[in-house]
């Protein structure tokens, strides 16, 4: 039985012609594992493409949008559009959560793993659209779903650097520099996650979860500004 994707279509504002393989992007490689004989793939050759995809529709948002701004500041935008907190929000959103073909185990976790699976998805049902129905229907979706959320991450100043900022607080505050470890990596190399500390000398002030030690020392940084009370 096939399934009826019709209300993700809706809310998307894309409908597919092959069904098939917007199937194919919501199918995490632990189902596949799981269910050898009815899985035909998963999703993460989509998700190496519509990375790149989403990538160059909001670079060239945001150079068209900000044409005063630096380099760095737009890659600051971009990262904070694209990182894994924003995408899994917009999936869950667009009730993409609905639709995963996950293994028994990857389905009871609703956590943080799910976030990065969410994010991931995101990124393989752009690729999807691109190669259903070409760049500029991936592009207006991207453009509806993702590009508008930067106004409210500039406004917050949610896009400043947690790692700059914390540093530049702790050598006010403390006369310290803090320093980053890594605690544990996660998963296996396809899928792996990093779980990193900063401290402050000795101290463990927090930690963060990413798919890179750098998305995960950002995440603790930005827990350490929090907790510290140091995000004025």
């Amino acid at each position: 039985m096939e399934t009826d994707y019709s209300v993700f279509e809706e809310k998307s504002g894309v409908k597919f012609g092959d069904k098939g393989i917007l199937t194919l992007a919501f199918t995490h490689r632990s189902y596949v594992n799981e269910n050898r004989e009815i899985a035909t793939g998963h999703n993460e050759r989509l998700e190496f493409l519509g990375d790149a995809v989403l990538e160059l529709v909001i670079t060239d948002f945001l150079y068209k949008k900000y044409p005063d701004k630096t380099e760095g500041d737009l890659t600051s935008y971009r990262s904070a559009l694209v990182n894994a907190n924003t995408l899994s929000e917009v999936a869950s959103t667009l009730g993409m959560n609905d639709y995963l073909l996950l293994s028994k185990g990857e389905a009871k976790d609703t956590g943080r793993a799910r976030q990065y699976i969410l994010a991931n998805t995101f990124e393989s049902v752009v690729g999807a659209m691109f190669l259903d129905g070409g760049y500029d229907i991936a592009k207006k979706f991207i453009e509806t779903h993702v590009s508008p959320l930067i106004d409210g991450i500039v406004e917050n100043n949610s896009w400043i650097d947690a790692k700059s900022k914390f540093q530049e607080k702790a050598q006010e505050m403390e006369n310290i520099t803090p320093n980053y470890q890594t605690i544990k990596e996660i998963g296996p190399d396809h899928d792996k996650q990093f779980e990193v500390g900063v401290y402050l000398e000795d101290k463990l002030i927090e930690t963060g979860l990413g798919k890179s030690k750098q998305e995960a020392e950002q995440e603790a940084a930005k827990k350490a500004l929090a907790k510290t009370g140091w995000t004025e």
